[in-house]
């Protein structure tokens, strides 16, 4: 058995961290590879970071195309070969005339769930404007999809399989930024790369809408480094990338951020 309670001490997302506690169990005493649902950054972050610290399991994971925001995981003991492909991943196209009916993401999010799915069966949404969208799912899901999403907002859709190969992945927009600040505090480094005052970035840290490299951050003093990732709401992804220190001892950052 695995460190249950270890595991799961002071961790944030704390069901989806036991239900893969559970995936693992049945791993260990199986020897098979076993998958998950779909999990959020957030998730995964918090999965590999525990999982780490255990010898027995490997883990994989895979979205269905590089860049995926959600993803599953194959489970398994650590003397298993994982492969991308034991992550199964299908794909779904949601077609039908936006043109006058504009959906967004929450449009096909919420169709999707109120046919009675869980969040946890199907992964990223790629919208595609006026022709609809595509969705990365669980393999055993695509049938049921084709037979009860049948609209999205006002929009009669069909849905149908997809071929991962015919995703419409748009490569994600970037802007490189470099800013020179007195600290490398997440107040400051935050606002200069989403463009914030310090006053509203504080209180947005506050709030708990920050995270880094997935974690939740409420301190505005908390120390950025090389190699860290700063997420916000509304607001986008900023990766920091290389740190000097200039003559008057102030600290030049370079950003990237991910619109």
């Amino acid at each position: 058995m695995l460190p249950r309670e270890e595991l799961l001490n002071g961790i944030e997302n704390r069901e989806e961290v036991a239900r893969a506690i559970d995936l693992a169990e049945r791993a260990v005493k199986t020897w098979e590879v076993v998958c998950s649902g779909f999990y959020s950054p957030p998730v995964l972050a918090e999965i590999r970071d525990r999982f780490g610290r255990l010898t027995e399991i490997e883990l994989l994971s895979w979205g269905g195309y590089p860049q995926a925001e959600r993803q599953r995981l194959a489970i398994a003991r650590a003397e298993l070969p994982l492969m991308p492909e034991q992550v199964e991943v299908a794909a779904v196209e949601i077609a039908g005339n936006f043109l006058f009916d504009t959906a967004t993401h929450r449009d096909f999010l919420g169709a999707t769930l109120a046919t009675g799915v869980v969040r946890e069966k199907f992964g990223d949404i790629i919208v595609l404007g006026e022709r609809g969208a595509q969705m990365l799912v669980v393999p055993e899901l695509v049938e049921f999809l084709e037979l009860n999403l049948q609209q999205v907002r006002s929009v009669p859709v069909k849905v149908k399989a997809l071929s991962l190969d015919d995703l419409k992945v748009r490569p994600p927009r970037t802007k490189e930024i470099a800013t020179v600040e007195a600290s490398l505090r997440l107040d400051a480094i935050a606002s200069a790369g989403f463009g914030m005052s310090r006053s509203k970035m504080s209180d947005a840290i506050a709030a708990g809408d920050v995270r880094v490299n997935w974690k939740e951050v409420k301190q505005a003093s908390h120390t950025v480094q090389s190699g860290d990732l700063i997420a916000m709401p509304g607001k986008g992804r900023l990766s920091v990338g290389d740190i000097a220190i200039t003559k008057k001892q102030r600290f030049r950052v370079q950003l990237t951020r991910y619109v």
